[in-house]
């Protein structure tokens, strides 16, 4: 699985962005995907992961009120709306897929990763 994620940019703090992951390469029956991030001088973090077969759907616990996943089946591609965003979202953002059930932590496969940074 091929992943390619962009939408990233410079948005003012409160404001809102719209993330696009396209996978391509593999049908994603029996995929799981995932949107981690990874801010200035920190770890890797989850945002949320998505079972594409079901829709089952595990945020994490400090990011489900202001973020929301989506998908469109037709153009294989995972969606990640960020509203009322802050400048501690400031990140670089990835997407990720493996053929297990969502994991927190682990996946076989990675975007490139697309920049999001929010201004005060």
């Amino acid at each position: 699985v091929q992943l390619q994620a962009s939408g990233g940019g410079l948005v003012q703090a409160g404001g809102s962005l719209r993330l696009s992951c396209v996978a391509s390469g593999q049908p994603l029956s029996g995929y799981s995907l995932a949107w981690f991030r990874q801010a200035p001088g920190k770890g890797r973090e989850f945002v949320v992961g998505f079972q594409w077969n079901g829709g089952t759907t595990k945020y994490a616990a400090s990011l489900k009120d202001r973020f929301t996943i989506s998908r469109d089946i037709t153009k294989n591609t995972l969606y990640l709306q960020m509203n009322s965003l802050k400048p501690e979202d400031t990140a670089v953002y990835y997407c990720a897929a493996n053929r297990l059930s969502i994991s927190y932590t682990t996946y076989d496969y990675w975007g490139q990763g697309t920049k999001v940074t929010v201004s005060s």
